[in-house]
């Protein structure tokens, strides 16, 4: 018996984004954009949440994040570099006051 991928937890993008997922890796462009701007920009964490425990996508949900949701992008640096700026400045502010 094939695996429905439909939760009543989960609406019908959530359930259509499941199926999508499911034929992960064998997914065209266009539908692999589609999961993609879903997982970044739709999906809440419960949404997330449900998917990833589901026992039927489990693989896929491993490997599409393996491939390319863990990925530390240009603004995840930016910010790492502000912070670690900023932190820095502190310091010196501290330093500097303190002489």
């Amino acid at each position: 018996m094939e695996h429905e991928n439909t939760s009543p937890g989960r609406d019908a993008r959530g359930n259509e984004m499941a199926s999508l997922l499911a034929r992960y890796p064998h997914v065209d462009e266009d539908e692999l954009a589609e999961l993609l701007h879903w997982f970044t920009k739709e999906a809440s964490a419960l949404d997330i949440g449900l998917m990833s425990s589901d026992p039927h996508l489990k693989a896929p949900y491993e490997a599409i994040n393996k491939d390319h949701l863990d990925r530390l992008n240009g603004a995840d640096l930016f910010w790492f570099v502000m912070l670690l700026s900023g932190g820095f400045l502190a310091l010196a502010l501290l330093i500097w006051g303190a002489a």
